[in-house]
């Protein structure tokens, strides 16, 4: 069973209380520097002070992360680039990905192009880290016998819709991230038992997703009507992660042998889909395209993509 503990209080105050490397992964969501109200604080510094903050909470993190631990670092296009040149040539950190999240909705712009993702960086302390493939690999388009039965790189474009305001999992956060996103990176860069750091918890979703993981998670959170919040989340009764990957649903084209077929697809639900409430809509899909003609079966998968694409947009509400 995991432990969680949430720290009320300001990281860089609380930061330092925590030992050197002892920490096998840290999440960070930071303020983004746009002028959000966080309840009882304010997300707006100046440029030079931002930058200051930023250069002192990753120090600390550094400081705390095992020597074959990983950092996720979410963040805006603004102070992105300067995040990266902090871990990199500062702290002299190990790029591995910079991964962009995707969403279908987002804020509108009548001038410019409207924003569709947040960025990721990805860093490692050394060469020598986790990353455990197998637990986050989505379904391949089309089944192989010679490919990885157990399916492809997710790549480092992520597709997670936000966390729908009437989705009975929406907290009262402006920048509540969907489970989903949060439990890939877990489950990639950490073990069972491993110890998680959420610097800036927010909403709790990082606790969350540890609480159903079996990792021990710590989480910084600076207002207090958040832990309490947060606290009241961790109590709450779970029915599934609020997010998913849409590729988790696809169903392979080409499972024509009919006893490699039902293997993949039994083990496709324990693979893809074992934290979700229900297998209905795979199974449907399932039901639909095979027993098909190969022409038919083409047009269904067709079908059931676009299909897939017009639920995206109507579930997303940002």
């Amino acid at each position: 069973m995991s432990h969680l503990q949430i720290i009320e209080g300001n990281a860089l105050e609380k930061l330092p209380e925590i030992a050197d490397e002892s920490m096998d992964l840290i999440i960070a969501d930071p303020p983004y520097n746009l002028g959000k109200e966080y309840g009882n604080n304010y997300d707006l510094k100046g440029f030079e002070e931002y930058l200051k903050f930023s250069t002192r909470w990753l120090t600390e993190a550094h400081r705390v992360l095992k020597p074959t631990g990983t950092i996720y670092v979410f963040m805006g296009f603004r102070f992105i680039s300067y995040l990266y040149d902090i871990l990199d040539r500062k702290l002299q950190m190990f790029f591995n990905s910079w991964i962009c999240w995707h969403y279908t909705q987002g804020m509108g712009k009548t001038k410019g192009f409207s924003p569709r993702h947040d960025d990721v960086l990805m860093f490692t302390k050394s060469k020598v880290f986790k990353f455990n493939l197998d637990n986050i690999r989505v379904p391949q388009k089309y089944y192989r016998e010679r490919n990885n039965m157990r399916g492809a790189n997710p790549g480092d474009v992520w597709q997670f819709s936000h966390v729908h305001y009437c989705n009975e999992n929406r907290q009262n956060h402006p920048t509540q991230k969907p489970e989903g996103l949060i439990e890939r990176m877990v489950l990639a860069s950490s073990d069972e038992g491993d110890v998680v750091l959420d610097l800036f918890s927010g909403s709790g979703t990082t606790l969350r997703v540890c609480q159903h993981l079996n990792r021990n998670c710590i989480g910084i959170e600076l207002n207090p009507k958040y832990v309490e919040m947060i606290e009241e989340r961790l109590n709450s009764e779970f029915i599934g992660f609020d997010s998913i990957d849409p590729r988790m649903e696809r169903v392979p084209l080409d499972l024509n042998r009919k006893k490699i077929r039902e293997k993949y697809l039994e083990n496709h639900k324990k693979w893809f889909l074992n934290r979700q409430p229900s297998y209905d809509r795979f199974e449907k899909s399932v039901q639909k395209l095979y027993g098909k003609t190969q022409d038919q079966k083409r047009e269904i998968q067709e079908e059931l993509e676009f299909d897939r694409q017009a639920t995206r947009g109507n579930r997303v509400d940002d």
